[in-house]
């Protein structure tokens, strides 16, 4: 599952497959021999097995029928105990209860997520649209979120019936603190629509196709091409960089203990109560601690009494997180908690120390403003860095890709002649048009690089589209025709070591196209002497010549 805000994971689903047929094909079978709970939580335990080797602080999902729910606790003794083998607690893992929903009582049904809710778990309804889901038990569930089926976004964004029924399940969750996540997201169209209307989190094949458990490495998993909203640049800042010591109980502490502590001179503004081996197991707010201690009967209440009692479950990240993914963390969870301090932990959950939200907002800030400050004026692109990045980043990844160099034919005369005010008119001109390309291809990549030059990354198959775009329009600077030199570089996997060769490659090609009659545009490969004249005057088919 995935952020629409910051493009970070925000969760995994583990789904166990039998040897033979299908999960659906074989609960089936089960559900006639009356061993329906028996097989889907073995299904459960199953499936954290086999995501065992995942060693992050994300949440986990795991899928119930909701007819499991009549089962008694102590069936799902064998999921706890996978669970615990793991290294997971139950409080990190979420049952997603499907349907049918019908052939159970709601009584009992919501006796049965009580009983879950009791052993720690987090609930989450799904299929919400497809299937046999009353309205009164929705209402009623301790859920903390509920999954919108593919049916009903499939209508979008042209349906205004799924844009309707969208906008009333986001009015919904916003007025219960639940968290809508929009499924099946197979398209640009549908997941732009989503993110337009509101939604936060998405899951689907657009995003990230279902994967083995051992080809799914949560250290390699990105947002897949077709999504814009990439994770912050490597200069921003990871939430390691705001870590400050935490102030640590035993999990056994009782409230006298935490008052004492938040009693003393340098006072902090929470208390994390760990375990024998230094895992967070609850955290608690100064503000809401105090209220509660001393008010009416507070003390005589509480006092003596485990302070797990007036604490909260931690909100946990893992120190290798960016801040925006720190501050997608804080947003949605609990609105009545985001000025929590958050625990930083490692990869085996351990505590490293607590962040403040109040610092990394600050830190985000300055960074938005650094960027803002490098943005070109003219065009409001961003500078070489943007693109020198994305050529690096599909070098490591061994992604073929083409990189492009536009630049404005004789610009000093069209300066000269039509003036700065032209010129600059024409810039923003260009930039606009690049802009728009960047938002209509998934994958390409804008840079402004001073004066009339401009960088494009993109891929192989998106060129033809950009070329298109630049050079089959009449430019003009106030009345004076312009014409304009697009050089590309296609760079195919393994064939171009870094960005720096790139730009050194780039730099001939764009000599050569500038020396074409008219608008134009030629194409060479790394490793080749060789130059593809695509474009220029009385150019209307591909030709090439060597350089």
């Amino acid at each position: 599952m995935y952020s629409l805000h910051t493009g970070g994971i925000v969760a995994f689903e583990a789904l166990a497959r039998p040897g033979k047929g299908t999960a659906h094909e074989l609960l089936a079978e089960a559900r006639r021999e009356g061993r329906l709970a028996e097989v889907d939580l073995a299904l459960a335990a199953a499936a954290v097995r086999q995501e065992a080797e995942r060693r992050t602080p994300l949440p986990l999902h795991l899928n119930l029928s909701a007819r499991t729910l009549a089962a008694p606790a102590g069936a799902f003794d064998e999921v706890i105990r996978e669970l615990g083998a793991a290294g997971r607690r139950t409080r990190d893992v979420v049952l997603e209860i499907g349907p049918p929903f019908s052939q159970l009582p709601a009584e009992r049904a919501l006796a049965g997520m009580q009983a879950l809710s009791d052993l720690g778990f987090r609930l989450a309804l799904d299929g919400l649209g497809r299937g046999d889901l009353p309205l009164a038990l929705l209402a009623a569930s301790p859920i903390d979120l509920v999954k919108l089926d593919r049916t009903v976004l499939r209508g979008l964004p042209a349906d205004p019936a799924a844009i309707a029924v969208v906008e009333a399940l986001l009015h919904y969750t916003s007025r219960t603190g639940i968290r809508l996540v929009a499924t099946g997201i197979e398209t640009d169209a549908q997941l732009d629509a989503a993110r337009g209307l509101g939604v936060r989190i998405a899951q689907g094949h657009l995003l990230a196709p279902p994967a083995p458990a051992q080809d799914a490495d949560p250290t390699t998993v990105v947002l897949p091409p077709g999504d814009r909203m990439t994770p912050g640049p490597p200069q921003a800042p990871c939430v390691g960089d705001f870590v400050r010591p935490a102030t640590t109980l035993p999990e056994t502490a009782t409230c006298d203990d935490v008052r004492e502590v938040l009693a003393a001179a340098d006072a902090p503004s929470g208390v994390v109560g760990v375990d024998a081996d230094n895992r967070p197991q609850w955290s608690i707010n100064r503000t809401r601690f105090l209220v509660a201690v001393t008010g009416m009967y507070g003390h005589a209440l509480h006092a003596k009494r485990p302070a797990a009692r007036l604490a909260d479950t931690p909100h946990m990240i893992d120190a290798g997180a960016s801040a925006l993914e720190f501050l997608e963390l804080v947003t949605d969870a609990d609105w009545s908690r985001t000025g929590d301090d958050v625990v930083v932990v490692d990869g085996g959950g351990h505590c490293l120390g607590v962040v403040l939200v109040t610092e990394v907002v600050r830190g985000v800030a300055e960074v938005k403003v650094e960027e803002a400050a490098a943005l070109s004026p003219l065009t409001r692109l961003p500078g070489s860095e943007v693109v020198a990045r994305e050529v690096d980043r599909r070098i490591a990844t061994g992604e073929s890709f083409v990189a492009a160099w536009l630049d404005i034919d004789s610009f000093k005369t069209v300066n000269d002649t039509a003036g700065f005010a032209a010129g600059d008119d024409l810039i923003r001109a260009l930039g606009a048009t690049l802009t728009d390309l960047e938002s209509r291809l998934p994958r390409m990549r804008v840079s402004h690089v001073g004066g009339d030059d401009f960088l494009v990354v993109c891929d192989v198959d998106e060129i033809g589209t950009v070329a298109a775009a630049l050079l089959d329009r009449r430019w003009s600077a106030d009345g004076l025709p312009v014409t304009v030199s697009l050089a590309t570089l296609v760079c195919a996997t393994g064939s171009i070591g870094s960005y720096r060769d790139t730009s050194r490659l780039l730099a001939p090609l764009k000599k050569q196209a500038k020396a074409v009659p008219g608008s134009s545009w030629v194409l060479s490969r790394p490793g080749s002497d060789r130059v593809d004249v695509l474009r220029g005057i009385g150019r209307d088919v591909a030709v090439s010549r060597s350089a």
